[in-house]
């Protein structure tokens, strides 16, 4: 039975999302970047709804998440809102539009929050980027920290290989998550890193700890749905399980109404006025 089966459906708030994490109920999150998709992500019941930056990718055929544009992550999460009734709704900032200037992350998560109506937003980095998280939260807007294999900072990484598996970066990562924590971040997604470590920082932050390729001992986990169902294919990272071939599906789907067409099969008589 779906969530919108039943006549109460309770909305997802960061003080649930703290509760599960109390309880030891695992979170599941999932990315959106428009309204039928979302609509049937929101239906299914998941918790977290990421309107990622990952769109560039997944939705616009960029190589990186850098080109996406603040106007565009706003049409997407639009989008996204519309249609879901229960999961809550996170934003990324994108590049360019919160590091380094406070009062910049400020304007870009206003025009967000009140172009979209999405209930929080995710932004990459760790105490390099505190004065922007902390400039937001000031505003009374939820946020979502990411720490790890950070995409936005992908040229300066050079490789999308597995993050902190040396202990100096494992202890930096170790201590920002305690600093998102501190500054008053309601979640932590953490991508690509060692298991042990991903569990090392669930077990030492109280706030939930969402993991991409993480480990399963963190508080819950994050896929590109596109990813998971199947729809992209060429993208296949060790953390990903696929529950779809909807790539398939759909090119057969096609193939078949084409085919219908040309032998003038469709539309028949009762299809037809």
């Amino acid at each position: 039975m779906s969530v919108h089966q039943s006549s109460n459906i309770k909305r997802i708030t960061t003080h649930i999302l703290q509760e599960m994490k109390s309880r030891g109920e695992k979170i599941s999150m999932l990315t959106a970047y428009d309204y039928s998709m979302a609509g049937i992500v929101d239906e299914a019941g998941v918790d977290i709804i990421l309107v990622g930056d990952s769109a560039s990718n997944v939705m616009a055929g960029h190589e990186t998440t850098l080109p996406i544009t603040l106007d565009q992550m706003i049409y997407h999460a639009s989008a996204v809102v519309r249609a879901v009734k229960r999961a809550f709704v996170v934003v990324d900032i994108p590049f360019g539009s919160y590091q380094g200037n406070s009062s910049e992350a400020l304007r870009s998560t206003i025009r967000i929050m009140k172009e979209s109506g999405a209930h929080a937003v995710k932004v990459e980095g760790g105490s390099e980027i505190k004065e922007s998280v902390i400039r937001i939260l000031s505003a009374g807007v939820p946020v979502m920290g990411h720490l790890g294999l950070t995409p936005q900072s992908i040229y300066k990484f050079g490789t999308y290989t597995v993050r902190a598996k040396e202990e100096e970066e494992a202890n930096k990562l170790l201590e920002d998550a305690k600093l998102l924590e501190s500054c008053g971040c309601f979640a932590i997604v953490l991508e690509k890193i060692p298991a042990k470590l991903a569990k090392k920082v669930a077990e030492t932050v109280t706030i939930p700890v969402i993991g991409i390729g993480a480990g399963g001992d963190v508080d819950g986990q994050v896929l590109v749905v596109h990813d998971m169902l199947g729809i992209t294919q060429e993208f296949k990272p060790r953390f990903l399980r696929q529950y779809a071939d909807l790539r398939t599906t759909m090119l057969g789907a096609v193939e078949h109404y084409i085919k219908d067409v040309k032998s003038r099969d469709f539309p028949n008589e009762s299809e037809s006025y």
